[in-house]
């Protein structure tokens, strides 16, 4: 297939363009700046804005999917992901690309409760605006005819985790879940492959 991946030079979206690639893909990687991402080897490197709906069109053109691990720290959240959400919403239906999967925040999925993790009792909400921006983003994607699917971790990503090649999906957050972004990125690729959400969040966890 060929797929393309935004926010390549993030932890995530460098990830999903690793195993893109190991399972034999064309990739195009976009990110902000090609010539701070030589490290991005053996895929296409090009220069894109996820906020931009003609910027994505080009990228995407004849390409069969699209990740988005895009994010911009420097940028209000809220802005941030409702504008990219449209953006990329506009820009995937006009280049005629449905399928979409974007890396999602565990703070917006329902915990145990039911209730969002951010709102149930002990969970730290110092980066709330955050959260809230992710939830804003989603709630654009529910409002567009893509066909999408949100896999956010259950818990957090193991920054130091290494690949094991395994992941289940779970039923709903859990704060002490941990997953490397290495086995983050084969549940986005699996989504590609084989969707099996679609227009719907999942959580993914380590087994």
């Amino acid at each position: 297939m060929n797929i393309v991946v935004f926010g390549a030079g993030g932890r995530a979206g460098r990830q999903a363009v690793a195993e893109a690639h190991r399972r034999g893909h064309q990739v195009t990687a976009v990110v902000r700046d090609p010539a701070g991402h030589s490290d991005l080897a053996d895929v296409q490197v090009v220069a894109g804005d996820v906020t931009d709906a003609v910027s994505i069109a080009e990228a995407v053109a004849g390409h069969d999917a699209a990740i988005s691990a895009a994010v911009d720290l420097a940028v209000p959240p809220h802005h941030f992901f409702t504008t990219s959400s449209r953006a990329l919403a506009t820009g995937l239906v006009k280049a005629g690309v449905r399928r979409l999967v974007v890396v999602g925040l565990a703070s917006i999925m329902p915990g145990a409760s039911g209730a969002p993790l951010m709102d149930e009792a002990g969970y730290p909400n110092e980066y709330r605006s955050f959260y809230l921006g992710h939830a804003a983003g989603l709630e654009e994607l529910q409002t567009c005819d893509l066909d999408w699917a949100y896999m956010a971790p259950a818990g957090d990503f193991d920054h130091n985790g290494t690949r094991t090649g395994h992941y289940r999906l779970a039923d709903h957050g859990d704060p002490a879940s941990r997953i490397s972004y290495a086995d983050f990125a084969i549940a986005l690729l699996d989504e590609i492959e084989a969707p099996r959400h679609h227009r719907a969040a999942a959580s993914v966890r380590e087994v």
